[in-house]
């Protein structure tokens, strides 16, 4: 849920994140750099299967609810068949099996979302060596679960279950006062494990070739991170209205200043692996791919317009603030240190360039290799013709079209809307003024390329 604007050298003023920063001074930063879903399963399995997402086999956070009580943590707790989304499909050629194949360790920490436990589609069965971190994307709703996996198994936590859109302060309890929220603290933070189990992948395998996918939740809601970054804030942004829980995912005394300190945290923590990689002459013989899942969250407390963000502009919608999102990439004596390019590119892209770099033929997808960028070679690179989106919200439901500086959306269709909005991004990159009607012959064009670009949904959620 990191979104554009939440990284201060994509403009972010009210945070800090040097170390990302000093990564985008060392290599190449995108301004038109897309994800494959405004949520995270289906941007995942885009990542992933470098199918888009009207070909994707997982195009929503369909949770599965017919296996009982999926949202229930104690019942999670006790009866794992109740976590995690519908799988991937055995054998999948995912990035992990592709790089897998060409001989690479592969590891991957933070969070899956692709596969219940025990499914066809858990991380390794579906290419990678390694794993630890959380299964089920509701479980992640904490950064203190009672348990997460390694492979194939439950570890447990040194912390209860607690639901954390069932925590809220008693009627008597004073929501300004700090010392009402400390029955809720636990023990064991989560990225911190997560971190301490990639560290370790690294040392493991620094003498040999190998593959890191690093799916933190963080930003991601509930507000919890260490109080040493939120007093930080606290002291820096001052006194602010508590957050009672009213639109889910917990509570919290300092809301703003909470979610600033898990994005710093974040970043404190993406400056130790690098000081790690060049601690063991291994920087400066790495790709580094960093990106967000989608754009920023508007519930749990996190504010997102106070951090130049709204909703409908964010998670969940097809406007640019749900899928545009930053990337930057780093690759030492390949890409000029400092460079910045437009070059319009999405997530079903990663695929085929890791494939290209790393001389394996690529399976069939979507995408298009964007290494030619990478190095400098702006006349080598192929572009799309347009990209194409679609997400089947159960309540929303919306698809759209990117080509060129046309951008087409279709909101709403589960309620039985099928107008199409057109918005011109060069002049109006907030899509604010629909034009339309003035361009009837691109919105019939991008009508077609629309049916074209979908198929059935294999799990019957689609549009």
């Amino acid at each position: 849920d990191l979104g554009f604007g939440d990284l201060s050298c994509y403009g972010q003023e009210k945070f800090e994140t040097p170390n990302i920063d000093k990564l985008a001074q060392e290599g190449m930063r995108f301004t038109q750099h897309y994800t494959g879903s405004p949520v995270s399963a289906p941007a995942r399995c885009v990542l992933m299967t470098g199918m888009h997402s009207g070909h994707a086999q997982i195009r929503y956070n369909n949770e599965m609810a017919y296996r009982g009580a999926t949202n229930d943590h104690d019942s999670m707790f006790v009866h794992k068949e109740l976590e995690g989304q519908y799988p991937l499909k055995a054998n999948t050629m995912t990035i992990g099996r592709m790089i897998q194949n060409a001989g690479y360790t592969t590891g991957c920490f933070g969070k899956w979302g692709l596969g219940f436990p025990d499914s066809e589609g858990t991380p390794n069965k579906q290419g990678f060596n390694q794993f630890y971190g959380y299964n089920c994307q509701r479980q992640a709703h904490t950064y203190y679960p009672a348990f997460l996996y390694k492979n194939e198994e439950r570890v447990y936590l040194k912390n209860k279950v607690i639901n954390p859109h069932l925590a809220r302060l008693g009627k008597d309890e004073d929501p300004y006062d700090p010392q009402n929220y400390k029955r809720f603290e636990q023990e064991e933070y989560a990225n911190d494990l997560i971190f301490d189990e990639l560290m370790s992948f690294v040392d493991e395998n620094k003498q040999k070739p190998f593959f890191l996918m690093w799916t933190t939740p963080l930003p991601h809601v509930s507000l919890q991170a260490p109080e040493r970054w939120v007093q930080h804030y606290v002291k820096k942004f001052g006194d602010e209205e508590p957050y009672t829980g009213k639109a889910g995912y917990g509570i919290c005394r300092y809301p703003h200043a909470t979610y600033a300190a898990m994005i710093s945290y974040f970043d404190e923590q993406v400056g130790k692996l690098i000081q790690k990689l060049k601690a063991e002459n291994l920087y400066d013989n790495t790709l580094i791919i960093f990106t967000s899942d989608n754009g920023p969250t508007f519930n749990g407390g996190s504010d997102s317009s106070w951090f130049n963000s709204e909703y409908g502009w964010g998670k969940c919608f097809l406007h640019e603030g749900g899928i545009r999102v930053p990337a930057v990439m780093v690759w030492k004596d390949k890409i000029k240190p400092g460079s910045e390019t437009d070059h319009i590119c999405c997530f079903q892209d990663v695929m085929p360039t890791l494939a290209e770099i790393i001389s394996v033929t690529c399976p069939p997808t979507d995408g298009i290799s964007f290494l030619p960028t990478l190095l400098g070679n702006k006349a080598g690179q192929k572009e799309h013709e347009y990209l194409y989106w679609e997400y089947p919200d159960p309540k929303i439901g919306n698809k759209a079209i990117r080509m060129g500086k046309w951008k087409g959306i279709i909101t709403n269709i589960r309620q039985g809307n099928t107008e199409m909005q057109l918005y011109d991004l060069d002049a109006d990159l907030r899509e604010e003024h629909d034009v339309a009607a003035q361009h009837p012959d691109i919105v019939a064009k991008f009508r077609q390329l629309m049916e074209e670009s979908s198929t059935p949904d294999p799990n019957r959620v689609g549009l």
